[in-house]
């Protein structure tokens, strides 16, 4: 979203970024010409009549809304009576997500509340096909309603933060290969798969594994490779804030996800070239590995063909990604289909 804004109101547009409440880590990072809007609401839901006051108030020409405020953004429309036009983005396969997280009522009330409201957007963007053949798949979403762009990955700031310096002594010169993974630890990201694959790989031949990035199965992951004796050969270093240079260093990055909205890491790995294995889950690798063009497709929680795949890529067979693996999710290509997508409806 972050991205997005910058893009857009650097092309002379007016953009508001209207929070629930204006917190958090991002919030330094929000472009300069962006201007904040706090609702000053403990939670979403709470923000609607906030919300509802700012559009009679600036009665913007588009409202977009993503995550958990879509429902929220179309209520306030209707009841605030402008004629703002509502873009509703849907950023995962919701059928996934209810399937992972059904024991959380609220996420077992989404597909009603899809089914029920979302009739009401102008038009659903949707990150990717995966995304948009869930939506009418098992939503009866008409797929003339959804419109397919892709998240802005790829900008002059990940140039720039790829060519940063690393100091760390697993990439010093004479040391085995390191294998990357990033994401949250969650059980989404099923990185318990990858370190299974990876205490196969590595009987093979020396190889390292780091896995960036933190979450509440820290203590899982910790426990498995605790069990499977991996203590000196993986290593899980928590968040950090510029993980590009491990990439541009790494022997191979590895997606090991049950499912992904799109996949922006894996577009990360192959911008800063390094060749890529990715689970064939629900949402958007397949799409940004072009059906195995640019790197490795295996099953979801299948740690016996991951750990196959990774064996090929250290043996030679790995698939070095080209520069048009990454066009399409730069910047300025995607604030051009939302510009035109903004003024066509």
């Amino acid at each position: 979203m972050l991205k997005l804004a910058g893009g857009i109101s650097s092309r002379g547009y007016k953009v508001d970024l209207v929070l629930a409440r204006a917190s958090g880590s991002f919030l330094s990072e929000v472009p300069k010409h962006v201007r904040v809007i706090d609702l000053n609401a403990s939670r979403s839901l709470l923000s609607l009549p906030a919300l509802v006051a700012y559009l009679r108030r600036e009665q913007p020409d588009i409202l977009y809304s993503g995550l958990y405020t879509n429902i929220i953004a179309l209520w306030a429309k209707r009841l605030a009576q402008v004629p703002t036009r509502v873009i509703v983005s849907e950023r995962a396969p919701l059928s996934s997500h209810v399937k992972m997280d059904s024991s959380d009522y609220r996420v077992r009330l989404l597909p009603h509340l899809v089914q029920r409201f979302y009739p009401w957007a102008d038009c659903i963007v949707a990150i990717s096909k995966g995304v948009a053949d869930d939506l009418v798949m098992n939503y009866g979403i008409p797929d003339d309603r959804i419109h397919v762009i892709y998240n802005p990955i790829v900008t002059p700031e990940l140039c720039a933060l790829a060519e940063a310096p690393l100091y760390h002594p697993w990439f010093e010169v004479g040391e085995p290969p390191v294998i990357l993974a990033a994401g949250a630890l969650t059980a989404v990201k099923d990185f318990a798969t990858l370190i299974q694959a990876f205490a196969m790989a590595q009987q093979v031949r020396p190889v390292r594994l780091i896995i960036l990035g933190e979450g509440g199965d820290r203590t899982k992951l910790e426990a498995l490779i605790k069990q499977l004796g991996l203590d000196d050969k993986v290593q899980l270093p928590g968040f950090v804030a510029n993980p590009y240079p491990y990439m541009k260093r790494a022997c191979l990055f590895v997606l090991s996800s049950r499912w992904e909205g799109l996949g922006g890491v894996l577009i990360e790995a192959l911008y800063c070239g390094v060749p890529s294995i990715a689970t064939d889950c629900p949402g958007g690798p397949r799409e940004i590995l072009a059906d195995g063009k640019y790197g490795q497709l295996v099953p979801v929680g299948d740690s016996f063909a991951m750990a196959q795949a990774i064996e090929s890529s250290l043996t030679g067979n790995a698939i070095h990604p080209p520069a048009e693996s990454w066009r399409p999710f730069e910047l300025e290509n995607v604030v051009d289909q939302y510009i035109h997508l903004f003024f066509s409806i």
